[in-house]
């Protein structure tokens, strides 16, 4: 008699299958790891001033500068290790788009179970301000935040958060129609268990598999959003920099071939990017029937 896999080694058969996703997962594990261990593995910090020296402004990759120190990447405009902003960038960049994936998420998850629970002029409520949320382009409701707002990283956060919720809100109350139709529900109601308890221990656990897909994918956009306000000089300020505000700070120097100061944070933030909508696209694929081969 066959052994029944288990949901998480079926998961992980799945994506030692899909060598994109082999590829994807190694790529976020390792863009982590360096995200993680920054301060122990960059040859300097690059936003102490102490350690900062302006005769090494803007030297290429492979420069050595007086004291020995090799750049592998070049330096910026203020003669920054490139090498040790972008793993400090990749820091920032992360604690972002992780951080405000997960408020939004815990918020748009409240908010589509009370709609499709409740139903009535709650839902519609609720509905109709996430269709009004969604008929607009994330990108401007959140530089018409920050222009109120300011910088900072909490205010960036709220930013992402509000442009985030209406997907998640969405993708619940859909996913929670589904299940508070089916007998089971139906039953737990029959045993007269409070609505509570009918939400959260039958119909939320069967919600999660697609809300981990958008919540995985929308990390990757959070991302992209934060490095783009950045790049436009609202999102986070220069004392904590990401990697959309490394990119900005080499533009202007583009056309006078200091190439280096924006293309290898932007190399770096692609790969941030592309490795969490590879594994993103394999969970997809692994936790919804509808798409699995």
């Amino acid at each position: 008699m066959a052994r029944e896999e288990s949901p998480s080694w079926r998961l992980l058969s799945d994506f030692a299958a899909d060598p994109f996703a082999v590829v994807g997962l190694f790529l976020l594990l390792l863009i982590l790891l360096v995200a993680l261990a920054a301060p122990l593995i960059s040859p300097q910090n690059p936003y102490d001033l102490a350690q900062l020296d302006i005769m090494d402004s803007r030297l290429p990759p492979g420069s050595r500068s007086a004291s020995g120190t090799i750049f592998w990447l070049g330096t910026d405009d203020q003669g920054r290790d490139m090498l040790s902003a972008i793993f400090y960038g990749l820091r920032i960049s992360l604690v972002v788009g992780v951080t405000s994936t997960l408020l939004a998420l815990a918020l748009g998850l409240a908010l589509g179970l009370i709609a499709a629970y409740l139903g009535g002029r709650s839902e519609a409520l609720i509905m109709r301000i996430a269709d009004i949320q969604l008929s607009f382009p994330a990108i401007l409701i959140a530089l018409i935040l920050l222009a109120v707002l300011g910088q900072g990283t909490l205010k960036i956060i709220a930013a992402l958060v509000t442009v985030q919720w209406a997907y998640y809100a969405r993708t619940v109350r859909s996913a929670a129609l589904v299940e508070k139709r089916k007998e089971y529900v139906e039953a737990a109601r029959g045993l007269a268990l409070s609505p509570s308890r009918i939400v959260f221990r039958h119909i939320l656990p069967n919600c999660l598999p697609p809300l981990i897909v958008v919540a995985t994918v929308q990390v990757a956009a959070a991302i992209a959003l934060e490095a783009t306000l950045s790049f436009l000089g609202l999102g986070l300020p220069i004392t904590e920099p990401s990697l959309g505000l490394l990119i900005a700070n080499g533009y202007q120097y583009l056309l006078s071939g200091k190439y280096w100061i924006s293309f290898f944070p932007g190399v770096a933030l692609l790969l941030a990017i592309v490795s969490i909508n590879l594994v993103g696209d394999r969970l997809r694929d692994t936790l919804n029937p509808h798409f699995r081969q």
